[in-house]
């Protein structure tokens, strides 16, 4: 296996922490889950796992070459990694962060509109981009060979942890949303698990990168 078990699960636990982090694709399927019901939100997250294989095939094309001509730029994108995560943890920690279930009222709209919509969503996401072109390099082991392979399984990777969870807030959105309505407390423990997960997945990765420019 050219991905390591260690690799496949630190990129299970940042995807984890980044699908848990309100950005476009979650406030747009909670919002159609709850504005127009589960299978509308079912339908854009179809939309939006076309979206990240689009971004996977993209990205991991061209790392391999990258990896080979611009050896420090590899550095530069784990870098670019952990600053951001560091910034998402920021984000979900402050005073008055965002919660992931403050949505707004959508019109409904047909099954096809619904997918394109998740996948341009995804496709116009950042967090999507960063996460293929700054943290999965994180995780990808040059010395272990075959980094385009490595690229495709831990995107993989990603794809099954952000699918499976969508999936699950998509279903159970509007009893969450009543749930945290009711319960403030409850909505500010999600933010603080969710930024503290972050935060240390930055940290961890931030102590690699001197041992990465040694090589």
């Amino acid at each position: 296996m050219d991905v390591s078990a260690a690799a496949a699960g630190g990129m299970a636990l940042t995807a984890l922490g980044m699908v848990l982090t309100p950005g476009p694709n979650m406030m747009y399927l909670v919002s159609r889950s709850i504005g127009q019901g589960r299978m509308a939100g079912l339908v854009s997250l179809i939309g939006t796992g076309v979206g990240f294989l689009v971004f996977m095939t993209m990205a991991n094309v061209g790392l391999a070459a990258v990896f080979v001509v611009v050896p420090w730029l590899y550095i530069g994108l784990k870098t670019a990694g952990v600053v951001y995560l560091a910034w998402l943890a920021f984000q979900t920690l402050r005073p008055g962060g965002h919660g992931l279930f403050e949505t707004r009222e959508l019109r409904r709209d047909s099954a096809a509109k619904l997918f394109r919509m998740g996948l341009v969503t995804n496709l116009l996401n950042p967090k999507a981009a960063i996460m293929y072109l700054a943290l999965i390099p994180q995780f990808i082991d040059p010395s272990r060979g075959h980094t385009t392979a490595q690229g495709f399984t831990l995107g993989a990777v990603q794809i099954a942890v952000s699918l499976t969870v969508n999936a699950v807030i998509v279903i159970s959105a509007g009893s969450i949303a009543r749930f945290l309505a009711e319960r403030p407390r409850w909505a500010r423990a999600q933010r603080r698990v969710t930024g503290t997960l972050l935060g240390l997945v930055a940290l961890t990765l931030a102590r690699e990168i001197p041992q990465r420019a040694r090589v």
